[in-house]
Parts: structure tokens; sequence; C-alpha cells
């Protein structure tokens, strides 16, 4: 069961397949290959089927209805953009719409692939007349003109001229980057023309398993978000992860579209410690040491994997594209490549003392719990230890990027905090539910507890926010977390008796549901913190609720708990304390700016073709963070840099979410209302 029970946001390694290298020659659409399905598929597509209608947490009937979700899910995995088929190949396609449930019933996905050699046939077209666009310069001053990268709710092209305009812009936005990046256009003609043909080359060694897997992936998410089909080389990588050791950079990679792009940052490797990637950068060039940058835009993700992998020890820089919360500029990331093993990211503390203010010299201990591996509650309750020794006068819980991991472990902490009583409750498909508990009768920790949270805080350390916030043993403060409360099995379809030349893969699909001890759900939801910390994503656009099918919120009943002492006038004071003084606070006032910037462009689905209106945004941005940075430096009478280049480590330790944790901490202890007794 334990294995059963691992959780954590991101699922594993979607639309990946096996990758291609440059080509220079531009090969003719008579050269694609027409794929169809292998013998296993079929057997597979029947396994999976029966498993999920059996098995799956959600009841699952295989209908029209649910024909039609697949068929708009496998559509969009073809041309999600609407930039690859024209009005007039959807209305073929129409005739599929309610087929699908059959097809996957009996094992016939003909339909499928009939879509996909489609889709291949019109993408060589689109990029042969990508690279017929590279013979001529753009003209990078043409007044308005516009790329509109999302168009995910625009209308189908009905003509091959607006399909063509819509790739003109495409390629004049390839070619303006590469250009910002000080390339020459012949530079940039070179690398785009190298970029394409890669891209017609892939089309070209496409095989069978990468429609099979596209199409069982769209029935998979269309059920349910956290249900997937995993192809027998993907299967195999799922296990590589779960021995949780491997060497690279610290980052979960998916691809979206012709980027690769940065799902989460693991915990202590060296993508976190560099603080410069973030969760939805795109990684459009790699390079090895201080070689040249290879571009990888359009790569399949396992190239850029493989490219970007090494032993520990070595160098990779990453030319990274900053992602949607962020001004589109791009920036050079230097990472030395580790050995990533779970066990190293250990929880950690370490004691938070103001050097000026009203409570100067007071000890506050700060525990840093990256993921929840296995025996994480011993490592923290010699943290807990340590600190007590220090004689701290409270403890701030950093949760901030968790995304999860083992549920016993989300029960052990809880346990380290509270005497006894249920900490989570896990229901199943049937409607058993059953209570995890901490039974030992011992408290690792009774003083003032603070729990703080980000919005990718999520799984378990919902589970031990919640139950705190539920028993009102500490109070919770930051974002609303991530909403996932949900749990997963994986299951090979494999039999012992197949005889099937290939193999046939293996798929996760979700088995349960967790609920707070007050009754509700942490699905879609999560942990409501008691102050909020002000953020530029609305929680409503974020997390879990934006992911399809996602199951819903719901509740079930109480578990049998005793809280401590009510706390809502404590907050009630804390948190007009914490609102006056971010008023004050000059980094709340950077945070705001932000906010107010980025639900500015949020809505915006376009961005310049104009070389010099582009350069002018790069320029104010930089000069809105040196101006920031000399600020900074200015409040820690240090000297000004003239360029971002030149910035002192100094700047690395600031963490105003984390000082502001720290004084309503601080306020926190004048209440005296988060004292161990039980009611």
């Amino acid at each position: 069961m334990t294995n059963i029970l691992r959780i954590s946001i991101a699922s594993a390694f979607l639309s990946m397949s096996v990758g291609a290298g440059a080509s220079t020659s531009t090969p003719t659409v008579d050269e694609l290959p027409i794929l169809k399905q292998e013998t296993q598929h079929s057997v597979a597509a029947k396994r999976v089927s029966a498993l999920f209608t059996r098995a799956h947490y959600k009841e699952i009937a295989l209908d029209d209805a649910l024909s039609t979700k697949i068929f708009d899910r496998y559509l969009s995995s073809l041309d999600h953009n609407k930039q690859i088929f024209l009005k007039s190949d959807i209305e073929k396609f129409e005739k599929y719409r309610t087929e699908f449930d059959d097809a996957l019933s009996k094992g016939n996905l003909d339909i499928a692939y009939d879509m996909y050699n489609i889709n291949a046939e019109r993408r060589i077209d689109r990029f042969k007349y990508a690279l017929s666009l590279l013979n001529e310069p753009f003209d990078f001053e043409a007044d308005g003109d516009k790329f509109y990268f999302d168009r995910e709710d625009a209308q189908w092209a009905e003509t091959q001229a607006e399909i063509d305009e819509l790739w003109r812009q495409r390629v004049k936005y390839d070619a303006l980057n590469l250009v910002l990046a000080e390339k020459t256009w012949e530079e940039a003609k070179e690398l785009l023309t190298k970029r394409y043909t890669r891209a017609i080359k892939r089309l070209q060694q496409a095989k069978s398993e990468d429609v099979f897997q596209t199409v069982m992936n769209s029935f998979a998410r269309s059920i349910e978000a956290h249900t997937s089909y995993l192809s027998p080389r993907n299967a195999e990588r799922f296990q590589m992860d779960m021995n949780l050791s491997f060497e690279g950079i610290g980052a979960v990679l998916q691809s979206e579209e012709d980027y690769t792009v940065i799902k989460s940052i693991v915990p202590g490797g060296p993508a976190d410690q560099s603080k410069s990637l973030k969760p939805e950068d795109k990684i459009v060039g790699v390079a090895q040491n201080d070689d040249e940058f290879v571009d990888v835009i359009g790569w399949r993700l396992d190239e850029v994997v493989e490219l970007i992998k090494g032993p520990k020890g070595s160098t990779v820089r990453l030319q990274v594209q900053k992602g949607a919360t962020e001004s589109k500029t791009m920036s050079v990331v230097s990472l030395t490549r580790d050995k990533i093993k779970l066990e190293d990211r250990a929880a950690k503390s370490k004691v938070f003392v103001p050097d000026s203010g009203p409570h100067q010299g007071e000890k506050l201990g700060v525990i840093t719990i990256p993921s929840f591996y296995n025996n994480l509650h011993a490592d923290v309750k010699k943290e807990i230890d340590a600190l007590k020794a220090q004689d701290v006068k409270g403890v701030i819980v950093d949760l901030r990027g968790n995304g999860g991991g083992s549920l016993t472990e989300a029960t052990l902490l809880s346990g380290l905090f509270i005497e006894k009583g249920p900490v989570v409750q896990i229901r199943y498909g049937e409607g058993k539910v059953s209570v995890n508990r901490d039974t030992d009768g011992v408290v690792a920790y009774d003083g003032p507890l603070t729990v703080l949270v980000d919005r990718y805080s999520a799984s378990a350390s919902e589970i031990f926010a919640a139950a705190m916030q539920d028993y009102n043993r500490g109070i919770v403060i930051g974002e609303q977390t991530f909403g996932k409360g949900t749990v997963q099995q994986h299951r090979g379809l494999g039999r012992i008796y197949d005889l099937y030349d290939n193999p046939l893969g293996s798929v996760q699909f979700t088995i349960a549901k967790f609920y707070r001890i007050n009754g509700g759900s942490t699905q879609h939801k999560g942990v409501v913190p008691d102050i909020l910390f002000p953020s530029a994503i609305n929680p409503a656009d974020w997390g879990e609720s934006q992911e399809e099918n996602a199951l819903p919120w719901d509740s079930i009943n109480r578990a049998n708990y005793t809280t401590f002492s009510d706390s809502q006038s404590a907050v009630d004071v804390l948190t007009a304390k914490h609102n006056a003084r971010i008023m004050q606070d000059p980094e709340f006032s950077y945070i705001q700016e932000d906010i107010s910037e980025y639900n500015k462009n949020k809505d915006r689905n376009y961005i310049s073709l104009v070389k010099s209106e582009r350069i002018a945004e790069k320029v104010e941005a930089e000069e809105k963070q040196l101006k920031r940075t000399n600020e900074r430096l200015a409040r820690l009478g240090k000297e000004p840099v003239k360029s971002l280049d030149d910035l002192p480590d100094e700047l690395d330790e600031i963490d105003p979410l984390l000082t502001e944790a720290a004084n309503i901490t601080y306020d926190m202890l004048n209440t005296g209302k988060y004292a161990i007794t039980q009611n």
C-alpha cells in the first residue's frame, strides 16, 4: 500500500517519444510513413478500457459522450493552436466524433491513425512553407505587426491564405527572437532552416507507438486529470524515476507545442539552487560548458532531456525564455550537474534572528521541507531538537514549492506537532473511508507554529497544512495551495503469457481522494491560508481547478478530533497587523507592482513583431530590475551597481515572504493563542 499511496503534482513523462537529429535536405510528403496500429496496441487498448471502467475512482461509461471528449482532446493534441488543419479538414473528421468509444472497446484505432497521418501531411506542408519564408529577410519595423501565440479559442482557418498568414507571423517571431539574441539574419536563417528541417525529419521518423500514446492519453485525460498512459519507453523512465536517483539539473520537463517547458523544480537540485529557473520557463537552447548553444525549439522532449543530462560535476548552460508571469525575456543560466537523490533533499533548519527592529535578537526556527520523502519525520524531529536547544520562541515550517510525496510521512510529520488523533481521511471508489492517524501520544514540538505555503504546495503538503489548520494547531500563511487531493496507482499492462514483439506499456489512474479531518476535500480548493499573501495568480486561474476533467470538490463526514483553543480572534488581529506592515514594505510594493503588470497583460494573446518595440520592452524591464536592485542595496548600506551582471551575493538572501512570515509569528507570540492546550 505504501507504494500505491505516493502523491505528487506532476504526471510522468507526457508526450515523449523517440527522437531524431538535424537534416539539411527537405523531405517530400511522399516520403512520410503511413502509420498503422501494431498488433500489441489492440490488446493494450482493450486492457486499458477494461481497467479504467472497472477500477478507476470515477465511474466511467465508455459511450458517445466520452467519445466526444476524446475526439476533442485528440484533435487538440494534434493541433492545439489551430495552425495546422483547415476548417475543411475538421469537417471531414466530424464523422469520427462518436466512434472513439467503439474503437477503444474493440481495440481498433484506425480512425486515430487516419487523423494523425493527415496531420503529418499538413505539418510537412507548413514547415516547407516556413522554409520558403526564409528566402528574404523580414521587415522587423513593419508597424503594428503581431504574433498571436495563443489561438486555443480561435476559429479554424478557412482558407490557405489565412493559415499562411499565421505561419508568416510564427516564422517572423522565431526569426526576431534570434535577431534580438544578437544573431545576424544569415545566422538566424541558418538556425531556423535547421529547426524546421529537423521538424520535418522527426515527422518522417514517427512510429506507431507515438500515435498510440497520443490517442491513449487523450482517452485517459478525458476521464480525469491525473490518469495517463505511459508508452513502454516512458514506463521504463517512470520506474527509473521511482528509484529517486539520477544525474542532471533537477527539473521536471514537459513538452508543450514546440517548446520544452519546466513543469517543476526538484528542491535542492542545481536548478533550485540557481534561483534562476521557475516552472513555466521555456528552454530554447542548450550548450555544454563553453560550447555554442544548440537550438532545441521543436525538438522532441527525450532529445532535449538527453542533451541536458550529463555526469556529476559537468556544466550545462540553458538559454531560457521566461514564463507567463514574467516578461518574455531571454536569459542564460549556467548549471553544474549533480547527483539528484531524494534522500539528499533532506529537511533543513536555520535560526532566524532579526538584527534590528522590535524583535531584535529574538530567535525563530525555520524548517524547510522540500518534499515528503521516506523518513522525513525523523529528520524533522532532529531539526526540532536542534532548534529547541537554541531556545527558539516559535517555528516556521516552510512548504513553499513542496509538491508532495509520501502519505505516510504527511501523517508522521503531523504527529510531531499533535499528541494524537486523525490527520487525513481517504475515500476509495467503492465509498470505503479510511483514516490515517497519529497514535504515539508524543509531541516533539508544542510551541507556536506557522506553516508557510504557496501555489506550488500540493498533496502531502496540503494534508499537513490542512491538519494544522483544522486542529487550530498553527497558523497557515501564504498563497492558496495547488489543490491536488487524489491518489494514483501505477500498473503495467503486460501479462506473463504475452508473446508480442513489443511491450504494452503501463497506466497511471486515480484510485482514491483525500479529505481533511473536517470533512472537506483538498481537491480543487487546496488549503486557503489563514492569512493570504498578495499573489499575481488568482486561485481560480491556477492549480487543480484548471486541469481539465479534474475530480470535483466535495466533502464527507467530519472525523472525530479535538481542536486546540479557538484562534479566529487572534487571526483577525494578526491579519490587521500584517496588512498595515506590508503597506510600508518596499518589497511588497514590488510584489504589488508586479501583480498590476501581470493583470494588465495576462489576457494579451499576442506579442509585437516590431524590433524597436521589443527592444524598448527589454530595456524597460532591465532598467526596472536595476532600479529595484540598487534600492535594495541602499537599504543594505551597499554601493549601487551599474549593471545587472554585477549583483552581489547578499541579494540572494532577500526573502520578503519568509521575513513577513517571521513578523507574523512574532505577532502570534504576543497573542498566546497557539499554546499546546487542547479543548
